[in-house]
C-alpha cells in the first residue's frame, strides 16, 4: 500500500492535545489531574505523543518463541523421572528439576527423555563441585541440553549464610568455571519482588547481584540465567524486563562477556491469595502476558493452588494450559518484540533502566552488593517499600479482589490447607538477616482462619 491509511487526515501534535484535554478539565490542572506517580518516583501521563518520544532503547529480545517450563520437584528420581515424560507428552516443552541433594542419579533421571531437542534446567540449593561435573559429563556425553542453577549470593540473600563461607564458594565457583561447559551460573532475582522491593530496586538489585559473579569470578564464558518474579502492573513489568536486558547488556560488555543472558519469568507470590483462589488464575495469566511480552525466553507458570496445595496434577495442568492457550490460541509467539516502537512502554523501559542504573552505582560505590547486604542496608530498603504497598492494601488503596475486596464472607479455608501459606518463623544464627518473602494478604487471611468454625 503507497498510502499510509490516514494520511488524508490532518496531523495532531501533543501540544494540540494538551490543549484540548485542558479546555475538557475546565480549569483543573492538568498535571495534578491526570499525571500520576509510580512508587519508583515515574510520572505516567494520560497519553503519549510520537512527537516527544524517545529513541528506541534498542532492546534486543530473543528471536526465538517464548519456551513453556515446567517445574519438578525431585523427592524420587523414578517418579520425577514418569512426571517429566508425562509434562512434555501435554505441551510443556522444558523442564526444571529442583534436586535436592547431590546423591541423585543424573543416568535415572533423565532416562528415556528427549535430552537434544528440549532444554532442562537443574535447579541446585547445594554447591557441590563433584556433582557438577557429573552432570557437565552427562551433558557431553549425550548431547543433553542441560543449564545448572547455582546462585551462592543468593543463597545469602534468602538463607541468611553462604553454603560455606565467601572464600569457599567463590572458590568452588572459579573450579566450576574452569572445569564446566554447561552454563551454571544463575541469578535468582525474584526474591526482591515478592519481599516488596519496587520496580528499580528490583532492576539495580538484580544488576549488583550479577556484578559480584562478574567480580570474582576469573573468566564466565556461558550464559547467565535470571530468574525473576513478575507482578500485576502490566505495562511496567513488560518494561521493566525489557530494562532488565539492556543493563545486563551494558554490564556484560564492561567484563568483555558476550553471552546473553536467559530470562526465566514466574508470576509473583507477593499478590496471590489464600481465599478466592481461583482469581489467582486471572492474575497469573496477566503476569504470564507480561512476562512474554517483556521477552522472557521461558515461563514456568504458577498454579492457582500453589499457596496452600501440594504438587498435584490439576494444578500444574491448569497452569500449563494457560500458557498454552496464550501460545497456540492467543498467539503470542507469533511476533518478536511486539512491544517495540509503543511511546509508553519505551518510555518506562527508558526510565526504569536510567534510575536502577543510578542506584545500582550507589551499590558498587558504598561497596557491592554483598557488602550492602551484610551492613542490612539492603534488607532496611526493601522493608520501606515493602510498608508503603502494605499500608496501600490495608488501607484499601491497592486491591486484591476476593480478599481486601468483595470478599466471599462464605469461603472456607481452614481445612483445606496442605502447605503452610505464611511466613515461616525459624529462629537461628545466620550471617545477615535474610530477605523475607511475604505475602500481601497474609495478615488478613490469618485472621480469617482463625474465626473459621
Amino acid at each position: 500500500m503507497a498510502e499510509k491509511l490516514f494520511d488524508e487526515f490532518e496531523s495532531v501534535s501533543s501540544k494540540q492535545w494538551k490543549q484540548q484535554i485542558q479546555y475538557e478539565l475546565k480549569g483543573a490542572d492538568y498535571n495534578d489531574t491526570l499525571v500520576w506517580e509510580s512508587p519508583e518516583g515515574i510520572k505516567v501521563k494520560p497519553f503519549y505523543h510520537n512527537d516527544e518520544a524517545i529513541a528506541s532503547s534498542g532492546v534486543s529480545t530473543p528471536e526465538h518463541p517464548f519456551v513453556i517450563l515446567q517445574n519438578i520437584y525431585v523427592h524420587d528420581v523414578a517418579l520425577s523421572n514418569k512426571r517429566a515424560l508425562d509434562t512434555l507428552n501435554r505441551g510443556a516443552e522444558s523442564i526444571r528439576f529442583t534436586i535436592e541433594n547431590e546423591t541423585v542419579s543424573v543416568e535415572d533421571l533423565m532416562q528415556n527423555l528427549p535430552l537434544e531437542t528440549t532444554s532442562y534446567f537443574f535447579h541446585l540449593p547445594f554447591l557441590s563441585v563433584d556433582f557438577i561435573a557429573k552432570v557437565n559429563a552427562f551433558a557431553a556425553k549425550t548431547q543433553a541440553n542441560i543449564t545448572l542453577q547455582i546462585d551462592p549470593v543468593g543463597q545469602l540473600a534468602k538463607d541468611g549464610n553462604w553454603f560455606e563461607n565467601l572464600d569457599k564458594d567463590f572458590e568452588k565457583l572459579n573450579t566450576i568455571a574452569t572445569q564446566t561447559t554447561v552454563p551454571f551460573l544463575s541469578i535468582s532475582s525474584g526474591i526482591y519482588q515478592n519481599a516488596g522491593a519496587n520496580l528499580v530496586q528490583q532492576l539495580a538489585y538484580t544488576l549488583a547481584h550479577a556484578n559480584e559473579y562478574f567480580n570474582r569470578i576469573n573468566r564466565i564464558s556461558q550464559p547467565l540465567t535470571i530468574e525473576v518474579s513478575v507482578g500485576t502492573n502490566y505495562f511496567f513489568e513488560i518494561a521493566k524486563l525489557r530494562a532488565l536486558r539492556l543493563l545486563f547488556t551494558t554490564l556484560a560488555k564492561e567484563y568483555n562477556h558476550n553471552g546473553d543472558c536467559h530470562i526465566m519469568a514466574t508470576p509473583s507470590k507477593r499478590n496471590k491469595t489464600l481465599y478466592d483462589y481461583n482469581v489467582n488464575m486471572l492474575r497469573t495469566t496477566t503476569e504470564c502476558m507480561s512476562a512474554i511480552l517483556g521477552g522472557a525466553d521461558t515461563v514456568a507458570n504458577l498454579p492457582y493452588d500453589a499457596l496452600y496445595h501440594k504438587d498435584n496434577e490439576f494444578g500444574d495442568r491448569i497452569a500449563r494450559n494457560q500458557l498454552l492457550v496464550l501460545k497456540h490460541e492467543s498467539y503470542f509467539d507469533k511476533v518478536n518484540n511486539p512491544a517495540d516502537g509503543a511511546y509508553y512502554i519505551e518510555t518506562l523501559t527508558q526510565q526504569l533502566a536510567e534510575k536502577a542504573l543510578a542506584l545500582f552505582k550507589e551499590i558498587e560505590a558504598k561497596g557491592g552488593w554483598i557488602t550492602q547486604l551484610i551492613e542490612g542496608n539492603i534488607q532496611k530498603k526493601i522493608s520501606e517499600s515493602a510498608a508503603k504497598e502494605q499500608e496501600l492494601f490495608d488501607n484499601g488503596k491497592e486491591i486484591l479482589l476476593g480478599t481486601n475486596k468483595y470478599p466471599n464472607k462464605n469461603d472456607k479455608m481452614k481445612h483445606d490447607l496442605e502447605l503452610y501459606p505464611f511466613v515461616k518463623q525459624n529462629p537461628r544464627k545466620t550471617l545477615i538477616i535474610p530477605i523475607i518473602e511475604k505475602r500481601l494478604s497474609e495478615k488478613m487471611e490469618q485472621e480469617r482462619l482463625a474465626q473459621e468454625e
